[in-house]
């Protein structure tokens, strides 16, 4: 477990807080000069059963570089803390360690907190009132969406109050011409996509983990998708953001202009601030029109050199159509077809890839698509594959790619790295770490989408480790 202790500042007033890379996990701080404690002790200081992924070292012993950060001297929880936020939130202020347990464990099951209050607040105005209540109190707090990422962001290091955005899950306005859609952060991405549908509109991002996840964390960890190679980053689409910082103050950016030029562009501060600057509470989103025809390919390679000139040729051959291209390996089919059950659409390959076409006139589309294949075919890049417009059949051949983390689950302890690497050299990382786990990996698996040709030359693979279970 990878940790940093930095030092970090809010628009408003400088305070210290800690961030792993690994947790993610914010500790706010009104104030700057405050030394670094020693571990705790108690409770939340005592080493910590196995797969407890948030212990630190034992007083007089030397600090893990795999241990967490120390506990800085936050308040503790008291009575009459909880006698103002159930005041403030009724019925959104709860203690039940069975209601708590989802939240203070990440999706993966690989970290673990502590959390003892978890506020559920409806409003900005009530998301204002916490944070201003706990920065002057002295409390800690974990910011909390849909809980569903994959690298122990999302909840506590030790005994943060947890602040869920889940109430949050209004949908504000939408204008049918310019296609903005305005929405409260806990909104969740399946629903908006849903409601954007009937408006004949799409968000611009997909993600597997669609039906959990929210808005509000998708703009905080600058989510990429399935759409990436299409629609871009949020960073593009977001227009605009509702934020309240540390001390509680609500800055209103939220613009639902796609030009403005009226001063600085704050709200580029918090896509992808991880929830370290303030808590999003609302956002306005571009969202393009929906395509009324999308095929898909699913595609097997030999090596990773001919999926690297599928990817070349696609973009040349299909240009303005090409939606989504995705790759998975052969232990990633393997997973799926042990633990999920999916069958596999085309003969074994080593390397298999899902691309998706939009456009507004199926023919043109079709004819495109039949020509790359072919030309792919003829040049021995793919060897085998099939092609989808069917709805069904579609979210068949996508099931392929969205649920190789969810069949990732069932192989052990995983181990979830995302990284950004040049393309020629990408799989490399996979296999050299096949190489150096050896025999203590029970699986290591590389999957993911382009993020751009030939301008960065890059593409975001997911190396996921499944480590062997010990005693």
């Amino acid at each position: 477990m990878d940790v940093a202790l930095r030092r970090g500042w809010s628009l408003t007033t400088a305070f210290p807080f800690m961030i792993s890379r690994r947790t993610l996990s914010l500790f706010w701080r009104c104030g700057a000069g405050t030394p670094w404690p020693p571990a705790p002790t108690g409770r939340r200081g005592a080493a910590a059963p196995r797969r407890h992924a948030h212990s630190g070292a034992s007083e007089g012993t030397e600090r893990s570089p795999g241990a967490a950060p120390e506990r800085l001297p936050f308040s503790r929880l008291s009575q009459e803390d909880l006698a103002f936020f159930r005041e403030t939130l009724p019925g959104g202020a709860i203690t039940d360690p069975d209601l708590l347990e989802a939240h203070n464990v990440d999706w993966l099951k690989s970290v673990r907190g502590h959390g003892e209050l978890l506020l559920r607040p409806q409003t900005t105005a009530q998301v204002s009132e916490i944070l201003r209540y706990c920065n002057d109190r002295n409390l800690a707090v974990n910011p909390q969406g849909g809980n569903t990422g994959l690298v122990g962001g999302s909840v506590p290091v030790y005994d943060e109050i947890i602040l869920s955005t889940a109430l949050l899950n209004n949908i504000l306005t939408f204008d049918p011409v310019s296609g903005i859609l305005t929405c409260q952060a806990g909104c969740v991405l399946e629903g908006l996509s849903g409601y954007l549908e009937e408006q004949d509109f799409i968000m611009p991002l997909d993600l597997g983990a669609k039906g959990s996840c929210h808005i509000g964390g998708n703009v905080a960890t600058n989510a990429g998708g399935l759409r990436l190679l299409r629609y871009g980053s949020l960073r593009g689409t977001v227009l605009g953001l509702e934020v309240v910082l540390a001390d509680g103050r609500v800055l209103d950016c939220l613009s639902t202009l796609r030009k403005d030029n009226t001063g600085y562009d704050l709200k580029q501060l918090f896509i992808g601030s991880e929830g370290t600057l303030g808590v999003i509470t609302a956002v306005s989103v571009l969202c393009p029109r929906k395509p009324s025809a999308v095929h898909v390919a699913f595609l097997g390679c030999q090596t990773f050199e001919q999926l690297l000139g599928t990817f070349k040729l696609c973009k040349g051959m299909l240009g303005e159509i090409l939606s989504a291209f995705e790759f998975l390996d052969a232990a990633c089919m393997g997973l799926l077809n042990t633990h999920l059950k999916l069958p596999n659409p085309i003969t074994d390959c080593p390397f298999y890839i899902v691309i998706e076409t939009s456009g507004s006139n199926s023919a043109h589309d079709e004819e495109k698509l039949h020509n790359f294949l072919e030309e792919a075919m003829t040049s021995s890049l793919v060897t085998d594959g099939t092609v989808a417009s069917d709805d069904t059949k579609v979210k068949a051949l996508w099931s392929m790619r969205e649920r190789v983390t969810e069949a990732l689950t069932h192989d052990g302890y995983t181990y979830k790295y995302d990284v950004s690497l040049p393309v020629e050299g990408l799989y490399q990382l996979v296999t050299a770490t096949r190489d150096h786990l050896g025999s203590r990996a029970k699986n290591v698996v590389g999957y993911g989408h382009s993020l751009s040709w030939p301008v960065c030359v890059c593409v975001c693979v997911c190396v996921c480790v499944c480590a062997r279970a010990t005693n």
